[in-house]
């Protein structure tokens, strides 16, 4: 089968499907141009499905807005340096049960049956690839270089007015903020490193680095999780003379939570637990940390020029004639640059474009008290969600202007687990965000939806009884 035949595979199980049938949501109309049912803030992988998902829900009056480059969307072709995803290849994700839609079948639309079972993990540079088929394939409206600024409510619309980088704006009924791993806080640098160093000499790993620029260097890497050795292998194969990772811990984690949460049922359970216990295993699973695949551990060590440091928290960091001076219980190490794999914090506070609406988000600090033993005010500055990713009000005077915006990104994590926050999660979070939005959409005209349901009165019945007397001959 080929890529041509896979496509029309698809169009027939669309088809089949009675996908593409009319809208039933009921158009809004405003002054300011155009109003959409729904916009989706982000283009990669979860506002690709979720934008899927709607459609399938006969919810197709809807756009993507990514602020990245056509087919640049997500992480996979800027701050993703691993080879290969970590997870493991047959999870299915985005292709909401059809098996035409599947990564597997765009593979082996290329490389045949063979192929796919020769295949490991799947190469960061295919999924990107199969995500532009899978826009393509599926006409997903997406406005690519188009950044969000700021969400206005407008209550009395039942409305949202986008403010866009260009000065443009869009008007929307429902926002999705799809926004990835960072979309619910920020990445952060200790203060240890940005206190001390010019912002010439550290960069997070996130964010723009050019380690081309630094070949025949020596560089620091800050972190013990899986993306530290992530950009230690790729930092060598660039160039870099000299890769040092160094890990507050003593030993390496070893076991991964996630492959139990696939085994357990709690990647797609997970939303159906009390909060005492939704809390209880967010703080074990942050408590633990993610290791780095054994592939990617095993590339990294076999390289010339990489250390890694066990044990090594970082005591002081100075800058010395130009250079980066990090300071372990080990001793003194000088570095032309350092990278920093320390993650994010999750805070509505620090989103941009939710200034004006953070002081009324619910965060779980206002729903939920911890047990002493394993509170923590990183879990705590999360926000507290409704079942379908809604954003919910601290006080019910706040619940007008949050209405109608959905947080599928990462700050789900304590609500809704790894539903939306990781690739094995998608096929669960998929249909509960897209029915949770078309729902809404549907009780906000319930008044209208009533009235025209008991105004009805077409007839479709033709029958006649007794029967016409067939006329004479």
């Amino acid at each position: 089968m080929s890529l041509a035949d896979l496509q029309a595979r698809l169009a027939h199980d669309l088809a089949c499907l009675d996908h593409g049938k009319p809208d039933w949501a009921r158009p809004r109309t405003h002054d300011e141009g155009h109003v959409f049912d729904v916009v989706i803030v982000g283009g990669g992988q979860s506002g690709l499905g979720a934008a899927f998902a709607l459609m399938r829900e006969r919810v197709s009056n809807l756009l993507v807005v990514d602020e990245c480059a056509q087919g640049r969307e997500g992480p996979w072709l800027s701050y993703a340096r691993m080879v290969t995803l970590r997870t493991p290849k047959h999870i299915t994700s985005i292709d909401l049960g059809l098996p035409s839609l599947t990564f597997r079948s765009w593979w082996e639309a290329q490389h045949g049956a063979a192929g796919w079972e020769a295949l490991d993990k799947i190469p960061r540079e295919d999924w990107m690839a199969y995500l532009r088929w899978y826009r393509r394939v599926l006409d997903i409206p997406v406005r690519n270089n188009t950044r969000l600024l700021q969400v206005e409510p407008l209550p009395e619309a039942g409305l949202h007015r986008l403010h866009l980088h260009d000065g443009s704006v869009l008007l929307a009924r429902k926002v999705i903020l799809a926004t990835g791993i960072q979309g619910g806080g920020q990445w952060v640098v200790p203060k240890i490193v940005s206190d001390n160093l010019p912002s010439t000499l550290y960069a997070h790993t996130s964010g723009p680095l050019d380690y081309d620029a630094f070949a025949g260097k020596r560089i620091g890497i800050l972190g013990g999780g899986a993306s530290s050795f992530d950009n230690a292998q790729y930092a060598l194969q660039r160039g870099v003379s000299e890769a040092h990772v160094f890990v507050r811990r003593a030993e390496l984690p070893r076991v991964n939570p996630i492959r139990h949460m696939e085994q357990a049922g709690i990647i797609a359970r997970f939303p159906a637990l009390p909060d005492a216990d939704k809390y209880a295993l967010m703080a074990s699973f942050f408590a633990r940390n993610q290791p780095p695949t054994n592939d990617t551990f095993a590339r990294a060590v076999a390289m010339p020029g990489f250390h890694l440091h066990l044990g090594a928290p970082w005591l002081a960091v100075a800058e010395r004639d130009g250079k980066a001076i990090v300071t372990t219980p080990q001793g003194e190490h000088v570095f032309d640059f350092l990278a920093i794999a320390t993650g994010l914090v999750t805070d509505p506070d620090l989103r941009p474009e939710l200034a004006s609406l953070a002081p009324g988000i619910a965060r779980w600090r206002d729903r939920y008290t911890a047990p002493v033993e394993i509170a923590h005010p990183l879990l705590d500055a999360h926000p507290y969600l409704g079942a379908g990713f809604e954003l919910q009000p601290r006080s019910a005077d706040d619940a007008a202007a949050l209405h109608g915006l959905f947080a599928f990104n990462y700050s789900a994590l304590i609500n809704l687990g790894l539903s939306a926050a990781a690739l094995s999660g998608l096929k669960y979070a998929l249909p509960r965000l897209a029915q949770a939005v078309a729902n809404q959409l549907f009780v906000d005209d319930r008044a209208a939806v009533v009235r025209d349901f008991l105004a009805f009165d077409e007839e479709e019945f033709t029958g006649q009884w007794p029967l016409p007397q067939e006329s004479a001959a």
